[in-house]
């Protein structure tokens, strides 16, 4: 298992260094801001909100910067951008994005166990999966409720929340109401680690993270 890890970490090396920093004659700077993301995968962020953090930690910086890296990043596949759309007034927004790790090994690679939020992780692999099925994904937005993803693909939408464990009541009325706050009659979906058969409330169906993951439950 180390020795995995370690090739993972020689890899984002590589990428960082040769792929990145000499091609683009780009300056260290671009290391706290990849291991920043990393750490907030699955987090609101923006090049400005970026920016002031990694300046707070005294690496000089500024949003444009930012912005430029984050494209780089992302060009190289390191992280994937998920942007917001505005269910109610149906339209995409520019303002904020959520940004995903390429491979959440990496992340654990890089990182290890700091500051490691299950929940996330969990989400991060929800988004990759579904790319990985041609979904167009994009974050949701519903007056000052979120839900983690609205997903498009030719006339199907779907609506999906992700959460690590939803055993106690309180957490999962907490998961379900964003998606009954939502009036439309597109399908609803709750992915979690149930380690259960799909089942059903008010409409929505609360589907096991690993069985969606590998295809025996679907919407």
């Amino acid at each position: 298992m180390a020795e995995s890890y370690g090739y993972i970490r020689d890899v984002y090396r590589t990428i960082l260094t040769r792929d990145l920093i000499q091609k683009f004659r780009l300056p260290d700077t671009l290391v706290p801001l990849a291991e920043y993301m990393m750490d907030n995968t699955g987090n609101l962020n923006s090049p400005n909100s970026i920016a002031n953090t990694i300046d707070a930690n005294k690496v000089s910086t500024n949003h444009v910067t930012v912005g430029r890296y984050i494209s780089h990043l992302r060009d190289a596949f390191v992280f994937y951008e998920a942007k917001r759309y505005d269910i109610k007034g149906k339209k995409y927004l520019s303002t904020q994005a959520k940004h995903y790790v390429c491979d959440t090994g990496m992340r654990y690679a890089v990182l290890g166990t700091r500051n490691m939020d299950w929940g996330r992780m969990y989400e991060n692999s929800v988004f990759l999966e579904l790319i990985r099925r041609g979904y167009e994904t994009y974050v949701g937005k519903l007056y000052q409720k979120e839900v983690d993803f609205v997903v498009k693909r030719g006339s199907e939408q779907v609506y999906i929340q992700v959460s690590d464990n939803v055993d106690a009541p309180e957490t999962l009325e907490r998961e379900l109401a964003p998606l009954r706050a939502i009036r439309d009659a597109y399908p609803k979906i709750l992915i979690a680690r149930t380690r259960h058969d799909a089942y059903t409330i008010d409409g929505i169906r609360v589907l096991d993270l690993a069985r969606w993951l590998i295809g025996e439950q679907g919407f």
